[in-house]
């Protein structure tokens, strides 16, 4: 199955941890639950870091992928946010 089209784009190349993982908290914040955020990024921890953001506040990674150093990652708003500890 497709994932569903990017209802935004976030385009953080060219920064470093963690300034990718707090620019889509804030990108996905402002969307409704099931819209997909398009990411990318090039910081080289990127992949590690997008993969325990999205375990750990419940929001899914559909897809990831790499092309030239530049990483690219559909993220799928949760319908709700696991509650904070």
């Amino acid at each position: 199955m497709e994932p569903a089209p990017a209802s935004a784009t976030l385009d953080t190349v060219g920064l470093r941890c963690p300034l990718p993982i707090l620019k889509a908290r804030k990108a996905l914040a402002g969307l409704a639950p099931g819209a997909v955020l398009e990411v990318l990024a090039s910081d080289p921890g990127a992949a590690d870091d997008f993969e325990a953001f999205c375990r750990t506040t419940g929001h899914r990674l559909v897809r990831q992928s790499a092309i030239s150093g530049v990483h690219r990652f559909l993220i799928e708003k949760a319908a709700r946010q696991p509650d904070a500890a």
